[in-house]
């Protein structure tokens, strides 16, 4: 792996078909040589399709593959920390999809396994390395808005409906870890780790309000960053609209943008309004894992790793902790296992 890292991936579903998957392919130094997927016919389709070598139908077969240097985690979050130690185990260096886990201790086990067999472990938190936000980093480093102060996070959503027992993992708190906060939201709470700091405090409540599916449905917060910038936040997927907007506040004027979306950003200042082009690259994970390549071949750094995605996780798993304890002790009252169990309360974010 001294010039070259050669990828294999785990769990080639929708995700790796255009975000992720031809990005390794694309990224200079990289190549897709290896794919799994416990359905062999669908692990084979995609091999086909995208002009990879080799395809497996179980993991341990494509981690023992010695022409593999380096594995992409694309299952969903429920088997993650399991196909992290693994790999750590078989000694590859891991990019795993986000969220990182379903809870931070799942994710804490995962990097320990990863310092103890000495193999880095990135996550697929790709906005930290996307061309959109170091524009939104630039305008906060060159005094536009001069000194951020406060940051504002709206995301809001109509609900989804599904016949009874066919919603997707993303909101079956078992298998994801909570509902759509940690799915979606958790890009901005990554997001604003990049860009303010990390997070020293946060409180929050979450609730199921409409009652579409198990998990959350309505999340607050009130966080601090390290820098000293305060912040409030609102998701709600049962909402009569669609909004995604984060604005950031300074002492001189403001930036608002999409996290989602490709919107131009908005920078507010005492001249007026102006919108600054920000689209998204092609495949959009592209510079992350030109990044991750080249943290591997040591020739740069990767800004998205296991400590940062460790830090929101932490964030989630406070604002949702109340909502699964809830949850547990109404599953365990109808005789149920309980879900996933709540971490311990504590509104100081390590």
């Amino acid at each position: 792996m001294e010039n070259h890292v050669r990828w294999g991936i785990i769990g080639v579903g929708d995700v790796t078909e255009v975000k992720s998957g031809p990005a390794f392919q694309q990224a200079e130094g990289s190549s897709l040589v290896a794919v799994m997927r416990r359905d062999g016919a669908k692990a084979a389709d995609y091999a086909r399709r995208h002009g990879v070598p080799r395809w497996y139908d179980d993991g341990d077969a494509l981690l023992a593959d010695p022409e593999v240097d380096a594995v992409y985690v694309a299952t969903p979050p429920d088997s993650h920390a399991d196909y992290v130690l693994r790999a750590a185990a078989a000694g590859k260096p891991v990019y795993v999809e986000k969220p990182m886990a379903r809870t931070a201790a799942e994710c804490t086990a995962m990097i320990e396994a990863c310092a103890a067999a000495g193999v880095p472990l990135h996550v697929a938190y790709y906005r930290r390395a996307m061309p959109r936000f170091a524009r939104v980093a630039e305008l906060l480093r060159d005094g536009t808005i001069g000194e951020p102060r406060a940051v504002t996070v709206r995301l809001l959503k109509r609900a989804e409906t599904w016949p009874e027992g066919q919603a997707p993992w993303r909101v079956r708190p078992e298998i994801s870890g909570g509902g759509l906060l940690v799915d979606l939201g958790s890009h901005t709470l990554d997001l604003l780790d990049h860009l303010l700091g990390p997070v020293t405090s946060v409180t929050g409540t979450a609730a199921n309000r409409g009652r579409h599916h198990a998990a959350e449905d309505v999340v607050t917060a009130s966080f601090r960053h390290a820098t000293g910038v305060d912040g409030v936040g609102l998701w709600c997927f049962d909402a009569g609209q669609e909004l995604d907007e984060v604005e950031i506040v300074g002492s001189r004027g403001s930036v608002a943008f999409s996290t989602l979306g490709e919107e131009p950003l908005r920078v507010r200042t005492a001249a007026g309004e102006r919108l600054v082009e920000a689209p998204y690259p092609t495949p959009v994970q592209l510079p992350l894992v030109q990044a991750v390549v080249d943290s591997l071949l040591g020739r740069g750094e990767s800004p998205s790793t296991g400590e940062s995605a460790l830090r929101t996780a932490r964030v989630v798993d406070t604002l949702l902790a109340g909502y699964r304890s809830e949850a547990a002790g109404a599953s365990e009252a109808a005789g149920g296992a309980g879900g996933v169990q709540p971490p311990p309360v504590d509104n100081r974010v390590p």
